[in-house]
């Protein structure tokens, strides 16, 4: 089979058109979206003030488990830094503004039998809405830890997976866990 030169010229010129076009476009949606900064924008003015937790009486054993948990923590959790908090630095921990806070040792909760638990990179978690905002517990770790992030539910899972490295390191899971969580 033969080659039509008219076919083949028109292929070249599309493909010598082509490719420089999509090389600029790519060029200008990454300087758009910042991939050529040197330096990120810092986020903003941040609070520093401590923030007011209480510091619950907790058995050694299980203050214990909140130190190991609380020492691993990070410093930032999306963009938010690690603040001072009021009481219990051993077994709370707070970020950002309005604050995520961290409680380590409190109670279990009760979960309803066709509750809905979240397992997130490896700790399982339940949801409840309160006032301050989405209370997320532990419910496979020997000692519960609950975080609450302020806003919704929606979305608010992901200011939760930061910590669940640090809670599976330092919590250990217990034998028997609910539905959803194996």
């Amino acid at each position: 089979m033969a080659t039509d030169p008219v076919r083949r010229s028109a292929a070249r010129t599309a493909t010598l058109i082509a490719v420089p076009v999509a090389l600029a476009v790519l060029a200008i949606s990454l300087w758009a979206f910042g991939a050529f900064r040197a330096n990120p924008p810092a986020p903003g003015p941040q609070a520093t003030s401590a923030v007011a937790m209480p510091a619950r009486p907790l058995a050694t054993d299980v203050a214990a488990v909140c130190r190991t948990v609380v020492a691993a923590l990070p410093d930032t959790v999306r963009e938010a830094r690690r603040r001072p908090v009021t009481a219990g630095a051993e077994q709370n921990a707070a970020y950002g503004d309005p604050p995520i806070t961290v409680a380590c040792g409190g109670p279990r909760p009760s979960i309803p039998p066709t509750a809905t638990v979240f397992p997130l990179s490896g700790v399982c978690w339940y949801a409840q809405v309160g006032a301050a905002g989405t209370e997320w517990t532990t419910v496979d770790r020997v000692v519960p830890v609950t975080l609450t992030v302020p806003g919704t539910m929606d979305g608010s899972a992901q200011s939760v997976i930061p910590f669940s490295a640090p809670v599976a390191a330092g919590d250990p899971r217990l034998t028997t866990v609910p539905p959803g969580c194996r």
